[in-house]
């Protein structure tokens, strides 16, 4: 029963290992797009549950003790709050943890390069600018891919 409790490694190994890894998925995730992080698809979700598994070694470093646990969930939400309390008062902060947003199309132009880029496709951007009440390409004054994968729509005031 005390085998639940006993660490393998000293506490803070723990706390490095969570810094560590949570920092990498992070920039594993921004380096994925933006749209993958906006629209889960089921690979997406497959993805993630295989990331957990990969990274769980790096985190627990093999220790499967409740104090380790302990250790570890406290760590990782611990960073979340900070990023998320970063983020909320630093615009430099959040652009490095959660990216800018891109402009897709500027005056009924799209930029088709951007969006393979950010790998939307025209039937998602086609998809947003209807969601938007934009029926016309013509119509669109700024389409950003903001941060969060959501595509903002801007349209003009014309019908033509």
């Amino acid at each position: 029963m005390s085998d639940l409790w006993s660490l393998s490694d000293p506490w803070w190994h723990f706390v490095i290992r969570g810094i560590v890894m949570y920092a990498l998925v992070t920039v594993l995730m921004r380096a994925s797009g933006k749209r993958a992080m906006g629209q889960f698809t089921p690979f997406d979700m497959i993805l993630l549950i295989l990331i957990g598994n990969a990274v769980q070694n790096g985190i627990n470093g093999g220790d499967n003790s409740l104090t380790g646990a302990v250790i570890m969930a406290v760590t990782l939400f611990v960073q979340n709050w900070l990023v998320a309390w970063g983020s909320s008062r630093w615009r430099k902060f959040r652009w490095v943890f959660e990216g800018k947003p891109t402009l897709l199309a500027e005056h009924g132009k799209i930029d088709y390069r951007m969006l393979r880029r950010q790998l939307v496709s025209e039937d998602d951007f086609l998809d947003a600018m209807r969601a938007a009440g934009c029926d016309k390409v013509s119509r669109v004054k700024y389409a950003r891919l903001e941060p969060n994968g959501h595509i903002t729509i801007e349209t003009t005031d014309e019908k033509s």
